[in-house]
């Protein structure tokens, strides 16, 4: 078998990050997604009141703040946790570069 460079094992755990990188970003992109629903939801009520009687429609509407609460909950853990993971793998990048700094000219 042949012998890896150590160059090319470098540029591939560089990859490696890189996609690991683009995925957080997505997740990231998710939980922005997940948190603006909610806040749609809530301005097309706030549009509409003057069409309906808020004691009529409080059955429906304490569910519906209920599920709206949740997805804020879960856009808000989502970004902060693909933020967590963007600034980990900023940091092992960085590693790299340092560690190796003939292959960390090409990485920016």
């Amino acid at each position: 078998m042949e012998k890896e460079d150590p160059d090319n094992i470098v540029i591939n755990e560089v990859q490696l990050l890189l996609a690991e990188k683009r995925t957080s970003l997505s997740t990231m992109r998710t939980g922005i997604t997940v948190f603006v629903l909610p806040l749609t939801v809530l301005g097309v009520l706030v549009t509409t009141s003057r069409y309906y009687d808020f004691q009529r429609v409080l059955p429906l509407i304490i569910p519906l703040l209920t599920i709206c609460a949740g997805l804020v909950v879960i856009g808000t853990y989502l970004v902060f946790r693909a933020m967590k993971k963007l600034h980990h793998y900023d940091r092992q990048i960085q590693e790299l570069k340092k560690d190796h700094p003939r292959i960390g000219k090409f990485i920016d």
